[in-house]
């Protein structure tokens, strides 16, 4: 019963999650801490953590954090599949009728005029990501705040990867040693 209840709830996360990983956090927090109490609020925080440390959707680590966590391995493939199958069914409908219906001028100016709001979600989610970084949740004070140590890690990554090609794992490698160092040269 319990592979069932898991399978139910992400089935219902992974259908209804739209707009990514944060987007479903709310409807995580749903079925896994109010409705069936799975976990505690401190529980919920720490897979929060963990889906963000580890490669992957949060959806999708989420499901296999509170998966394992209930029912062991077979809890998280149950909990898995349910967040993850309605994307696979929803992205091959869409791909068959894409390609059947590619060539539509109709559908070629709904792609064309998607793109440019698609980029500027993702350069919103950017910036907010950015004046939290540098200045916090506060950003009517951004002068006085400005993290000097966390803009200069910021422009010395841009050029990194912009002007010289430096691959980006080794930007964020670079980036934690650097600020490690300050941090440990500083106090």
């Amino acid at each position: 019963m319990i592979y069932l209840e898991l399978f139910w709830s992400f089935l219902q996360i992974g259908l209804f999650s739209f707009g990514g990983g944060y987007a479903a956090m709310p409807l995580i927090q749903s079925q896994v801490v109010t409705d069936h109490s799975w976990l505690n609020m401190t529980e919920f925080t720490d897979l929060i953590t963990i889906s963000q440390m580890t490669p992957g959707p949060i959806a999708i680590n989420s499901a296999t954090f509170v998966g394992i966590k209930i029912a062991g391995i077979g809890g998280a493939l149950v909990a898995t599949l349910g967040c993850i199958l309605p994307s696979c069914i929803i992205v091959t409908l869409i791909a068959k009728l894409y390609l059947k219906y590619r060539n539509m001028a109709i559908l070629q100016g709904v792609l064309n005029s998607l793109r440019p709001a698609v980029v500027a979600m993702i350069a919103s989610a950017g910036i907010s990501i950015l004046i939290t970084a540098f200045w916090g949740s506060e950003a009517e004070i951004i002068l006085k705040q400005t993290n000097g140590i966390m803009a200069a890690i910021f422009v010395i990554c841009v050029v990194l990867i912009q002007k010289f090609q430096v691959n980006p794992i080794w930007v964020m490698v670079l980036a934690g040693v650097f600020n490690t160092a300050v941090s440990w040269i500083g106090g």
